[in-house]
């Protein structure tokens, strides 16, 4: 019964942005969304365990579900081919209707400030090792382009939170990693609007969502090899202090792969300032 409902959830939650996409209301652009399709329907994948793993900017409250309007409606329907993602307690977890609502919606209910030890990131590191789908925002928040950090005229995305790296580290099986990159949901629904404003979208936006090609397995499975004597959590000489050390490096390392990542497909779409769309 659980699952039903989890499945009419996600189902109604993506013919409804199926339907905002379609309506004339605003208008899209997806690039290479073969990408996700062929991961997502690749059981060999699945059996062996490797899960995958998509990563976007985070530009409004509306990223997800609305970008998911753009997957096939029968990928809905199917367990094994709808995102688990992580949400901040604070904002989607707000009363009992809400919290039924995003848990049926496959959202890991994750509380800011608890660090990256809590049962979201553990339950999303299982749904990986699965061979399930994961969608995280690096950021952690949304954070809209004119607020970027810049440098020598250079914007990048604010530090991605160390969590990306403990679940990349975690999962048995390194998983697939699809960098993602949304434009336009900035200006759907902008911050700080005034009430009542604020909760409805703008309408005429140009929306764009865009895939890059996975990031090398190799890549990740190096970052790990090099701090490999991190995880001996008792190798002779090492006091605890200089294990978490360690252990923190890795997981910086690894978080900042994925960053390095997602900003360059971003700069392809949007150049070099992150903030405007080339399609």
């Amino acid at each position: 019964m659980a699952e039903l409902l989890s499945t009419a959830t996600i189902t109604a939650t993506g013919l409804l942005c199926k339907a905002f996409l379609n309506s004339g209301l605003c208008s899209i652009t997806v690039s290479n969304l073969h990408i996700l399709l062929d991961a997502l329907r690749n059981d060999e994948r699945r059996r062996h365990g490797q899960g995958v793993v998509t990563v976007a900017n985070h530009i409004s409250t509306l990223d997800d579900p609305l970008a998911w309007g753009t997957l096939p409606m029968e990928l809905f329907l199917n367990s094994n081919t709808t995102r688990w993602s992580l949400g901040a307690s604070e904002i989607m977890f707000t009363n009992p209707l809400f919290s039924a609502f995003f848990r049926k919606g496959q959202v890991l209910e994750t509380f800011r400030g608890n660090g990256i030890f809590q049962p979201s990131v553990d339950i999303a590191i299982k749904q990986l090792n699965e061979g399930h789908w994961v969608h995280l925002f690096g950021e952690g928040k949304v954070n809209q382009p004119p607020n970027y950090p810049r440098t020598n005229g250079v914007a990048r995305l604010p530090r991605f939170k160390w969590g990306v790296g403990r679940i990349l580290m975690e999962t048995a099986v390194p998983p697939l990693i699809i960098p993602m990159w949304l434009t336009g949901f900035d200006k759907l629904m902008p911050e700080h609007r005034s009430s009542p404003y604020k909760y409805f979208p703008r309408l005429g936006i140009q929306l764009g969502v865009a895939f890059g090609d996975p990031i090398s397995v190799e890549e990740i499975a190096a970052a790990l090899s090099a701090h490999s004597h991190a995880g001996e959590r008792f190798a002779p000489g090492w006091d605890a202090m200089e294990r978490k050390r360690q252990m923190d490096v890795m997981r910086s390392d690894l978080t900042a792969i994925i960053q390095r990542a997602v900003e360059a497909l971003g700069r392809q779409v949007s150049g070099s300032l992150l903030d405007n769309s080339r399609s």
